[in-house]
Parts: structure tokens; C-alpha cells; sequence
């Protein structure tokens, strides 16, 4: 019988205890909390649990907007996103999920990269949209 990711990692409990282990690391981080600024922990929690239990094959819902759409006003750069994957890589870890398991829900984070990681500042300042704010977060060490 053939499981899914969902079924081997031990499901909707396993993604809820790492997602909260996770956006604990995030929200105390002093750069990437800023792209969560105003935003309850707990429902960003919620929708990366539905939205991964959904992509992991589980027979979850995920109601919420599409990655390129919830993303598109945030200038996440390649630096961001390898410093929210070593986030969670450490949550996975502090989970006490099985390393074999944490290289394949890393392997499809990852897949979703091109559609969160902009190439580059101009492009990301090319398209406006006169009704949303843009989060502009700084990588480490940038002035």
C-alpha cells in the first residue's frame, strides 16, 4: 500500500506541533518576523498547516489565496528563504521528525521557492498595486 508524505510524517498533529515549533522560531527572528508584522501567529500557523497537509497529499482543505498571490507584495529574497528553511529544518529536528521524512518535506518546501523568492528588487518594484502594502524587509547585514 502506498502512503503519502502526510500519512508517513503522522499527519495533521505532526504539522500542527512543527508549524508551531516553527513560527515560534520565525516570529522571535529579527528579520523575518517583519514580513508577519499585524498577523496572528496562530492563523498563519493554521494556514501552512492546511496548506502543507493539502500539498503533502493529506485530505486537508487549504481555503486560503495561492502562493503567488499571498506572497506577491513581500520582497523575499534567496537569503530569506534559506534562513526560514533552516528554521525549519530546526523545527523538524525539534519535532522528532525522522531525518529521511525532514529531507522530503524540505524537498517540496523548496518547491515552492520560484514562486516566493523574487529575483531581484527592480522586478519585484515593477508591478504596483495601488491597495496593498509592500513589505520590503532587509537582509541581515544590508543597510
Amino acid at each position: 500500500m502506498t502512503t503519502t508524505l502526510f500519512d508517513d510524517i503522522g499527519g495533521l498533529e505532526t504539522l500542527r506541533r512543527v508549524h508551531k515549533i516553527f513560527y515560534d522560531l520565525v516570529y522571535a527572528h529579527p528579520v523575518l518576523q517583519q514580513f508577519f508584522a499585524g498577523h496572528s501567529q496562530e492563523a498563519i500557523e493554521n494556514r501552512q498547516t492546511q496548506f502543507m497537509g493539502e500539498k503533502m497529499g493529506g485530505r486537508v482543505f487549504y481555503p486560503g489565496k495561492e502562493l503567488k498571490i499571498a506572497h506577491r507584495a513581500m520582497y523575499i529574497t534567496p537569503e530569506h528563504f534559506k534562513i526560514r528553511q533552516e528554521l525549519l529544518r530546526a523545527a523538524l529536528q525539534e519535532a522528532g521528525v525522522a531525518a529521511p521524512l525532514q529531507e522530503r518535506w524540505l524537498k517540496l518546501d523548496n518547491a515552492f521557492r520560484p514562486v516566493i523568492v523574487k529575483d531581484s528588487v527592480q522586478a519585484f518594484y515593477r508591478t504596483t498595486w495601488k491597495y496593498e502594502k509592500r513589505v520590503f524587509v532587509k537582509p541581515m547585514g544590508q543597510n
